[in-house]
């Protein structure tokens, strides 16, 4: 997979099938997308493209929203190549970019600088100054500058549309099974093992303090079943989001038991994968009482079918 910041960087080879849009967590709405963009690239003789925006936008109209994100930019990335798509046009959405009209943009950049021969785009999205871009427009311009343009249906689990606001909300609220569902695979955070309190290896549960990206969205506080990544082996492990209220914490840390494991991991990138929902986050009376939890959640955790 290619992967361009600049437009003024990429020569067009072939005519791309492209689709564009944040496609933040790159769920199986998103997933749709990107199989009919190969199967129409394939029939087409087209390379297959993306057209994403990075940083998110709402950063650039509302810096003061405290917007936590799905992917990465490495996970959106991963992701992607995953899929096979070929090209990766990442965007900054500056002055210039933000003030195109949706007609501008489709001409100037779509048609002249990434010679865009079919165009997918999801079945809300709008694009353009004021939103002047939709489907609509798309409809009336392929006609003018020979190109086609297809409106994909949204995509359902239990009768419900799939969104990445969906997914994020499901996270907020705990609700695993179902954000890794819309997903299509396990939510995972990643991060660098750094130097924590080290309470944990007092209680016969020493744990992994992972420093994660500040934009990444993290789970509502409380306790999960993961699966740990380190060192490129795989194992079960029980996460906490939290404060730890027992020992009067303040800072909001991420911090993983891995089971059947020993070592100094510190400065390692790890990456867990959530995969159940054990319980909130308690403020126990002491630390018998925590480790008498600790020991249920490892039941658990070991019984847990991966």
């Amino acid at each position: 997979m290619k992967v361009f910041k600049n437009f003024k960087d990429y020569t067009s080879q072939k005519p791309l099938a492209l689709s564009l849009g944040m496609f933040d967590g790159v769920h199986l709405g998103h997933k749709s997308i990107i199989d009919e963009l190969i199967n129409v690239g394939s029939q087409n003789d087209l390379e297959t493209a993306v057209l994403t925006f990075w940083p998110h936008p709402r950063f650039v109209f509302n810096p003061d929203e405290n917007l936590k994100l799905l992917n990465t930019l490495e996970e959106k990335k991963f992701l992607m190549k995953k899929y096979n798509i070929e090209n990766l046009f990442l965007k900054e959405f500056d002055e210039e970019f933000r003030n195109l009209t949706g007609e501008e943009f489709v001409r100037q950049i779509l048609i002249e600088k990434l010679n865009v021969k079919y165009l997918i785009i999801g079945y809300d999205h709008s694009f353009g100054k004021n939103k002047s871009g939709n489907f609509e427009l798309l409809q009336k311009l392929s006609r003018e500058l020979n190109f086609e343009v297809e409106q994909m249906e949204a995509i359902n689990i239990h009768e419900n549309n799939i969104s990445s606001t969906k997914i994020r909300n499901a996270l907020s609220a705990g609700n695993i099974k179902e954000a890794n569902e819309m997903l299509g695979y396990s939510y995972s955070v990643s991060g660098t093992v750094v130097h924590g309190k080290k309470i944990g290896r007092t209680i016969g549960y020493p744990t992994a303090n992972i420093e994660t990206e500040s934009i990444k969205l993290l789970p509502k506080k409380g306790a999960y079943i993961v699966e740990v990544f380190v060192k490129n082996k795989q194992y079960k492990g029980m996460l906490s989001v939290g404060t730890n209220p027992t020992v009067n914490g303040e800072k909001l840390t991420v911090e993983v038991y891995i089971l059947d494991f020993e070592g100094d991991i510190y400065d390692e990138e790890i990456t867990v994968k959530f995969r159940d929902f054990l319980h909130d986050e308690i403020k126990f009376e002491g630390l018998e009482k925590l480790i008498e939890r600790l020991d249920d959640d490892k039941r658990l955790t070991e019984e847990f079918l991966f």
